[in-house]
């Protein structure tokens, strides 16, 4: 009785899947999807390369202190960077010094475990970004790994800083309803078109310690060369060992096989 029970169960599971899949289907075939606003005005990131591309690359050291500069002077207000360690700057060219000096900036919450209390001290080259504040609405995204949870990453980020705009007309034209609500800002780059962030971003709003000229196309760039570094502080020493692995298995595969038809060449199946 069990085993006729459990088969009608199963049964009925089955036929219930396949009617859903044939009404889904159906549905797809003969109702095709209205347009929207999102799926005809969302654009792909920009095309722009950084030194770290391609398996060869390797992150510069300039370009990761510009892009500090603009995290720490614009992006640390809103945005934490809680899986990067003080310490880990000295990877992208800082001296012990300039780390402690870095570090002594920022008030990091220690937990007492004899009190139960939690207290702030000056930051040292050990502590971790601290978390952020922040009092507005929302709740902004740390951005440690930004470049590893978004698509496209790098360019990603470059385009989203670069890319506000006013709405198309045509866009107000065809959906009239896609108007973009008070206290958000339209930007074709963000998977609904309006991001509740203003642009960040203006000319000369850094001072870079390399005389280079803070446009806005420039610190987006650099600021998303940090924020790669941040993601994958590693990548250059991961690409280091990992062309010496591969060379070795070449090797070791190709003497493999000559030794395979050495011992076998005189052998008839």
């Amino acid at each position: 009785m069990a085993r006729i029970l459990s088969i009608l169960v199963g049964l009925f599971f089955t036929v219930a899947l396949a009617w859903s899949f044939g009404v889904g289907f159906y549905t797809w075939a003969t109702e095709p999807a209205q347009p929207t606003a999102e799926h005809e005005f969302h654009e792909h990131p920009k095309h722009v390369s950084f030194s770290s591309d391609g398996p060869f690359g390797t992150f510069d050291r300039q370009q990761l202190q510009r892009g500090f500069q603009v995290y720490q002077q614009v992006c640390a207000a809103c945005h934490a960077l809680k899986h990067v360690a003080f310490r880990d700057l000295e990877h992208i060219g800082y001296n012990e010094a300039e780390v402690k000096a870095i570090a002594a900036q920022f008030q990091i919450p220690k937990y007492d475990e004899m009190t139960g209390e939690v207290t702030t001290a000056e930051g040292t080259p050990t502590d971790y970004f601290p978390p952020v504040a922040y009092g507005g609405q929302g709740s902004p995204p740390d951005l440690s790994l930004i470049t590893k949870a978004r698509h496209d990453g790098g360019p990603y980020v470059y385009s989203l800083l670069t890319g506000y705009q006013d709405q198309p007309a045509e866009l107000l034209e065809h959906f009239p309803d896609s108007k973009t609500p008070d206290g958000l800002y339209y930007n074709p780059y963000f998977a609904n078109l309006n991001l509740a962030m203003p642009p960040p971003l203006m000319p000369d709003m850094v001072t870079y310690s390399d005389g280079t000229k803070a446009t806005v196309d420039q610190m987006s760039k650099d600021v998303s060369a940090f924020l790669i570094w941040s993601a994958e502080p590693t990548l250059e020493k991961r690409r280091q060992t990992g062309w010496p692995i591969l060379g070795f298995l070449l090797f070791a595969t190709i003497l493999g096989y000559m030794s395979y038809r050495n011992i076998w060449a005189g052998k008839k199946h």
